[in-house]
């Protein structure tokens, strides 16, 4: 089960929040095996044509997604961080705004999109990404994670992309 290699790291980052650790899924090969069959099955794979991945856990999965189902992967990154003309997205924060980048030519005009990450919390990045692939003329298909943290409503900033969601807090 998923469920046993997640780690529950109280006041962490900050007093107050429990962090899901998924470093010990990424330790077991079974476990992370799982994670990528379901991540993968969220899906029919005929469905899209690319995936994106947020900085930083979205690229271990999203890469291995894309990899399993013969798919191309675009990263998301942080501004500053892609060598390419980008373009960009902010998003709110709790206290403040951030962004994400992507390359100019991620994806062309009416290319399909399956976007995964290893948690969807608040849904400010993922929310961010669905709005990069719209700016770049592609269509957001679905959205893939491994944790929903669904007492947190993230899927609301999003809610006329499909989400799906492996393990649910």
């Amino acid at each position: 089960m998923l469920e046993d290699h997640i780690r529950d790291i109280p006041d962490f980052p900050k007093p107050g929040i429990v962090f899901k650790d998924i470093t010990p899924l990424l330790q077991h090969p079974e476990a992370l095996g799982e994670a990528i069959q379901g991540l993968s099955k969220a899906v029919d794979p005929d469905s899209f044509d690319l995936v994106f991945g947020m900085e930083s856990r979205g690229f271990i999965f999203g890469t291995a997604v894309a990899h399993h189902l013969g798919k191309g992967f675009v990263p998301v990154r942080k501004p500053g961080k892609l060598p390419y003309k980008t373009i960009q997205q902010a998003y709110e924060l709790e206290y403040g705004t951030d962004a994400l980048e992507t390359h100019i030519d991620a994806c062309k005009p009416g290319q399909r999109v399956l976007l995964v990450d290893d948690l969807l919390a608040t849904g400010g990045t993922m929310g961010a990404t669905v709005d990069l692939v719209r700016k770049l003329g592609g269509v957001a298909v679905a959205c893939s994670v491994l944790i929903e943290l669904s007492f947190l409503n993230g899927r609301e900033r999003f809610a006329d992309v499909p989400t799906h969601s492996l393990i649910r807090y």
